[in-house]
């Protein structure tokens, strides 16, 4: 425990200072955008973002395994695995949007085992490690540690009536290209509002209790890794779209565990 204690103040120390580097380039006009092989976006703001983390991880913990979204992967000895996504929500961020992430997620073993997401735009923090509960705070960018944060516990909603429920997504054009047209929509018939809070930042809204549900049709395990204890810590439920509590299943879907089930059998269309 002394050892996933010790990563968890040091992951949210990095957030905490690594947020400085995209606020610098948010809202920049001369700000290059480019297009990695899967055609999706890249800044330097990413790229720097990643660099700084790795660098501060590989110091305080060499054995340790990094995975990133924009560099290769470093294998580790120690059992413990580092997910960084730099930039989570990278169109947000380069269209002037306040609502991206900066995410590090931490794997022991099999199991995930802590999550930290800061938004630099907005100055929030939300952070869990397992057996420990979720916290969130709303003065990340005036803190250098967990000491200085006017966190609070993180708890998810108490709706249990899917028609009563607040729905976030990701991007909606994924699901017609993906073929998931009719499950969405099988699943905002039920439901009483839905919005496009998306990326980190719906999963964020769930963990804090300001809306029930998060349906992502399309993520990578480094946007997973934090987000499973996370929104377990604050009482709820995450897993992928087939109902398995993992990070590599290639989609997401955190709730206040209380319409998991109900949300899931909507999406497979099921009685």
């Amino acid at each position: 425990m002394a050892e996933l204690d010790e990563r968890l103040e040091l992951a949210v120390h990095i957030a905490l200072q690594a947020s400085a580097i995209p606020r610098r380039y948010f809202h920049d006009q001369e700000l290059v955008v480019g297009r990695k092989a899967d055609a999706s976006p890249v800044t330097r703001a990413d790229q720097e973002t990643e660099v700084f983390l790795r660098d501060r991880i590989e110091a305080a913990c060499p054995g340790d395994s990094i995975v990133g979204e924009e560099f290769p992967s470093k294998d580790g000895t120690t059992g413990y695995k580092w997910y960084l996504d730099p930039i989570d929500g990278t169109q947000s961020f380069i269209r002037g949007v306040p609502l991206f992430g900066t995410l590090i997620g931490l794997q022991q073993g099999v199991d995930a085992v802590m999550g930290v997401i800061v938004f630099p735009a907005l100055g929030e923090i939300v952070y869990a490690a397992k057996g420990g509960g979720a916290w969130w705070a709303t003065n990340a960018n005036a803190a250098k540690s967990i000491d200085q944060l006017d966190r609070r516990a993180a708890r998810v909603s108490k709706t249990v009536e899917l028609a009563e429920a607040a729905l976030c997504t990701g991007g909606m054009e994924i699901f017609p290209r993906s073929g998931m047209n009719g499950a969405f929509e099988r699943l905002l018939s039920k439901t009483k509002i839905s919005r496009g809070w998306s990326d980190c930042y719906g999963h964020y809204l769930v963990a804090t209790g300001r809306v029930d549900a998060m349906v992502d049709p399309v993520m990578h395990v480094w946007d997973n890794a934090p987000l499973l204890p996370i929104v377990v810590e604050a009482g709820g439920r995450f897993t992928d779209l087939a109902g398995n509590a993992v990070i590599d299943g290639g989609s997401g879907l955190s709730t206040n565990g209380l319409l998991h089930d109900a949300i899931l059998r909507e999406w497979r269309g099921s009685k």
